[in-house]
């Protein structure tokens, strides 16, 4: 983890944000985002990591991020911020037009594709091969985008 006064803010907020929440195997949400940080090499993508689910899964908005983070960290968690009206692959492609939403997007998929944390849910098998199949084309999509 890289700690600066920024990734403290961004530790903060989120840890606040998720506080109650937990995943699919019933383990506090936070050590999602936490585990995605650890794997980041700067600043920018380490608070993002951080961010990257507080404004689709909590009552905080992209307008309150702003107030706190500069705006290369925001505009990248509103890139991550999945709007359900829009495609899925959509989604994706604007997430591979920037760097930093790209590297938290392929740690965040890999995270989410990980076969020992998938294999402990109650998941039909049907929909777990559906959603690792989506993970595999988003990935393939990210990791051949050249974000500018």
């Amino acid at each position: 983890m890289i700690y600066t006064p920024l990734t403290i803010r961004a530790m903060q907020v989120a840890y606040a944000a998720h506080h109650g929440q937990a995943d699919k195997l019933g383990v506090p949400y936070i050590f999602h985002p936490f585990h995605l940080a650890e794997q980041m090499s700067d600043e920018a993508t380490t608070c993002v990591a951080l961010l990257h689910d507080v404004v689709e899964d909590t009552s905080l908005s992209v307008a309150g991020l702003a107030r706190l983070f500069p705006p290369e960290i925001v505009e990248a968690v509103r890139l991550l911020t999945h709007d359900k009206t829009v495609d899925y692959f959509d989604y994706v492609r604007k997430i591979a037009t920037n760097a930093i939403a790209t590297a938290v997007k392929l740690a965040d998929l890999a995270h989410n594709a990980d076969p020992a944390r998938a294999s402990l849910t109650d998941e039909a098998p049907e929909a777990r091969v559906a959603r690792l199949a989506k993970y595999v084309r988003a990935r393939a999509l990210l990791s051949a985008a050249s974000p500018t």
